[in-house]
């Protein structure tokens, strides 16, 4: 758990006030796309690029991306629990994501872009499972692939990853575009 204060990004906040924030940790693919998604959600704080799920230490970009860590990109989303749930979160996640596929993510292939929810508590791994449970019993999917593990080290990505698609707007537009993933998600889910 995490307390800001004012000025610490509790800007809505009055002043001498804080707020309970939580973290939750996702891959979703391309994690300046799955950054972008989760900013644009009400109640989410922050989020930030970073690698998970994987054996080595402090790894670079460059590292992750040749495969051989064990990570997988990933974002930690700070949310304002009184704004956004834990489970609303996870709706959110899977409607932002290729859940069918393996080792992959639209365009990005490889086990450093497969798809994951990492729970920190029974709560939350729980909230995800039975979410992944009633996707499933739902029928819309055939499959799900997406991983529903316990939260291990989270490692931020180098700073010219954060916020990439407000740092370069254009090349992020031309990425997501070229990379299919907003017309994979309305075919698998819809406008809704």
């Amino acid at each position: 758990m995490l307390v800001l204060g004012a000025g610490a990004g509790a800007a809505d906040l009055p002043v001498g006030k804080t707020a309970e924030v939580r973290s939750a940790i996702f891959a979703g693919g391309c994690f300046w796309c799955i950054e972008a998604d989760f900013e644009k959600l009400p109640g989410v704080i922050a989020a930030e690029s970073g690698y998970t799920a994987g054996h080595t230490v402090n790894p670079t970009y460059e590292q992750v991306s040749a495969g051989s860590t064990g990570h997988t990109e990933a974002i930690r989303v700070t949310y304002d629990p009184q704004k956004v749930s834990y489970p609303q979160l996870v709706d959110y996640f899977w409607r932002h994501i290729d859940p069918t596929v393996k080792n992959r993510q639209f365009c990005d292939v490889g086990s450093q872009y497969r798809s994951g929810i990492y729970w920190q508590n029974e709560a939350e791994r729980k909230a995800a499972e039975s979410s992944r449970d009633a996707l499933l019993a739902g029928g819309k999917l055939p499959r799900i692939e997406t991983e529903i593990i316990a939260a291990s080290a989270f490692y931020p990505a180098e700073e010219y990853h954060q916020d990439y698609y407000k740092k370069n707007p254009i090349r992020y537009a031309y990425y997501r575009q070229g990379c299919g993933r907003d017309a994979r998600v309305q075919q698998i889910w819809g406008g809704g």
